[in-house]
């Protein structure tokens, strides 16, 4: 009964997208015999070779041993691309040149065997259209290692056309699920919608950036959220814990008390945040901000720049930033390649941030206004978060 009208239709439409995406999150299958083998199938250009260096990194920090395996016998570079993304991942990569994939892939799940990888990830070929050529290379793949997943690796952006390829896909191969890529643009989830809708299918995970990292479990009832513009508080929280250090985040609090907070701290903060991704995707997840940020240019370099400008302060005008005085501005713009107004900028917002911090710190005093010189326009109007 306290429900309005409005908000009951909005609940109810959540339940029900959250009900069309599958209802729950859905889990890698697991194996009665190690190794789990995970086939990613995809047209070329979805992101295959990517996704599996990034759901390699993803298991690995789960406690698993993953091993990626180069099953792309024809695409230029594309076993050096695997490669190069195992490196980076920390995951041990598994090739035998340009040889029949159906060989390679027997022979990655004997050495997976041998050597106690409990994951196998085949990055197999793709084609630019779904050709009967590269489906009957598929289906022998898949015929000799009997994998216990078949992910299909679709590109989000691309709107109906990833639901057309994922039920094609699907008859064909009999996919087990699906992984999303580009979710942090502007698609909204529609094809997320869709694509469970048309095959049936989970999506298991959703590519959400460009670094090894942006890859998280999908959740229908997140993505809804996210759909109606609600936010994903959860998932931001998620990325805070696995990005973020915690004992610092502890110290940050204590000297915030305090108001111990220098721009040594400040700079910490700014690149602490910057592990989390492009700005705006992360703003994108708090509740209400999504409308608010359609028509807002946030400009990550606006935080580069800043960060410049204190790393040309010397260790001391962090500390004590009234110690910097005409000369010293001007110094720190020239090694910061700015100009004198952005410096004299800075030091007045941070002025500004330390007096906000006293009145949090206060004890027994009203919080007066919002949060003066933290606006969205980056060395224009604010710090850029």
């Amino acid at each position: 009964e306290s429900l309005t009208p409005a908000q009951m239709v909005i609940k109810i439409v959540n339940e029900e997208l959250t009900a069309l995406m599958g209802g729950e999150a859905a889990r890698l299958a697991t194996a009665n015999r190690p190794p789990c083998i995970v086939m990613m199938c995809g047209l070329q250009g979805s992101g295959k070779t990517t996704h599996s260096g990034k759901l390699g990194l993803m298991l690995k920090k789960q406690g698993h041993r993953p091993l990626l395996v180069a099953c792309d016998v024809y695409r230029p570079a594309a076993i050096t691309q695997l490669q190069v993304v195992g490196s980076k991942a920390g995951v041990p990569v598994f090739e035998m040149g340009t040889q029949d994939p159906v060989k390679t892939a027997r022979a990655a799940v004997s050495h997976a065997k041998d050597h106690g990888n409990d994951f196998v990830l085949l990055d197999t070929a793709g084609r630019l259209h779904i050709d009967e050529e590269l489906m009957d290379e598929l289906r022998r793949v898949k015929a000799a290692v009997e994998p216990t997943d078949i992910l299909l690796v679709v590109d989000a952006m691309t709107g109906q056309d990833a639901v057309n390829v994922a039920k094609s896909f699907d008859e064909l191969l009999d996919i087990s699920g699906v992984i999303l890529t580009k979710l942090d643009g502007d698609t909204r989830g529609g094809a997320a919608l869709s694509v469970r809708a048309v095959t049936g299918r989970p999506i298991k995970f959703a590519g959400v950036g460009e670094k090894l990292e942006d890859i998280e479990a999908f959740h229908p009832d997140r993505m809804a959220s996210r759909i109606l513009g609600m936010g994903d508080v959860l998932s931001l929280i998620e990325d805070v814990e696995s990005k973020l250090d915690q004992k610092k985040a502890e110290q940050m609090a204590q000297k915030l008390s305090s108001n111990r907070f220098d721009l040594n701290d400040l700079l910490d903060q700014f690149q602490q945040v910057k592990q989390m991704g492009p700005l705006k995707s992360v703003l994108s997840k708090l509740p209400g901000m999504e409308k608010k940020l359609q028509n807002v240019d946030v400009d990550d370099r606006q935080m580069d720049r800043t960060c410049a400008i204190i790393l040309s302060m010397t260790p001391a005008e962090r500390k004590k930033p009234e110690l910097i005085n005409p000369s010293r501005k001007r110094r720190i713009a020239a090694g910061s390649g700015m100009k004198v107004e952005d410096v004299n900028r800075l030091l007045k917002q941070f002025e500004q941030m330390q007096k906000m911090m006293k009145q949090f710190g206060g004890k027994g005093k009203k919080r007066r206004g919002g949060f003066p010189g933290m606006g969205m326009g980056g060395m224009g109007g604010g710090f850029p978060f």
